[in-house]
């Protein structure tokens, strides 16, 4: 981290001098891992129309959250992350099984997710206020080691999109046609809703349930009014959710609004005018 003290102390912000705000210094840093994994997984997202399974994992990770927190678990995340894993892999399975169309299969599992968790963290007569930060988010409140936790995730999710972006994007837009070319793709979809199981309950604490959804969709909503090849549609959606990320960021240490709702925010305002200047193309 000292390296990244040392990089920041450039920078003309009374926060970025040496001993000052670390928790705005390791905000930062979050905001620069995060929002890439938002960007990417984005795109896959959109492409998939799953636009409201990230949703529905945040329910999940909301009632994972309750599930730790009634086994006094110190860390009630690491219960979240099993149970969102869980989530994902009967959803694939229920929908692969299935007829049901997939938005429906979110909506029964989300509902069901939502019960749950309020069932939970209300028994007993359980006060729900405690789980209130978990809808609003705190990316000040991020710890120097969960960053370096997301850090290789990022990484790891850089490489399976290296390894298998083709059958992937394959296993989205065509199915049948990636089973008949030999592609598995129920494990392709395993992997991929995994992949964002993991990271939307990792970050569900710092951007909030209210607006996680949003982050896995806008940044490639408004790439694709803009892309005219499949390079151009990632690099758009990574950037915008980067420069998004940044800008609400900031927003939220001179103003004092969540973070994550700045972060949405600007995210809104660059899919509008991607609509506005793909129109006028």
């Amino acid at each position: 981290m000292e390296l990244w003290y040392s990089l920041l102390s450039v920078l003309p912000f009374d926060w970025a001098q040496p001993g000052q705000m670390y928790f705005m210094k390791h905000a930062l840093l979050a905001v620069l891992v995060i929002t890439p994994l938002f960007g990417i997984l984005s795109t896959m997202v959109v492409h998939s129309r799953m636009s409201f399974f990230s949703d529905a994992l945040g329910h999940s990770a909301f009632t994972g959250m309750a599930i730790g927190a009634i086994c006094g678990f110190d860390r009630p995340t690491l219960a979240a992350v099993i149970f969102a894993v869980v989530f994902a892999l009967l959803f694939n399975l229920v929908r692969r099984r299935s007829a049901l169309a997939s938005d429906t299969v979110i909506g029964v599992f989300s509902s069901t997710a939502v019960a749950l968790g309020i069932f939970l963290s209300t028994m007993n007569g359980r006060s729900f206020t405690k789980f209130n930060s978990l809808l609003i988010g705190d990316i000040l409140s991020v710890e120097p080691a969960m960053i370096g936790v997301l850090a290789g995730i990022l990484l790891l999710v850089l490489a399976l999109w290296l390894l298998s972006f083709n059958k992937l994007m394959l296993s989205a837009v065509h199915p049948a046609l990636a089973d008949s070319r030999g592609i598995q793709v129920f494990w392709q979809e395993t992997v991929f809703s995994v992949a964002i199981a993991v990271v939307v309950t990792l970050s569900m604490t710092w951007v909030g349930l209210l607006v996680i959804n949003s982050l896995l969709v806008l940044p490639a909503a408004a790439a694709r009014n803009l892309a005219r090849n499949m390079r151009q549609y990632h690099l758009f959606s990574l950037l915008g959710a980067v420069l998004a990320g940044v800008a609400g960021l900031m927003t939220s240490y001179h103003l004092g609004p969540s973070a994550g709702a700045s972060i949405t925010l600007y995210l809104a305002v660059w899919f509008a005018l991607s609509f506005l200047l793909r129109k006028k193309g």
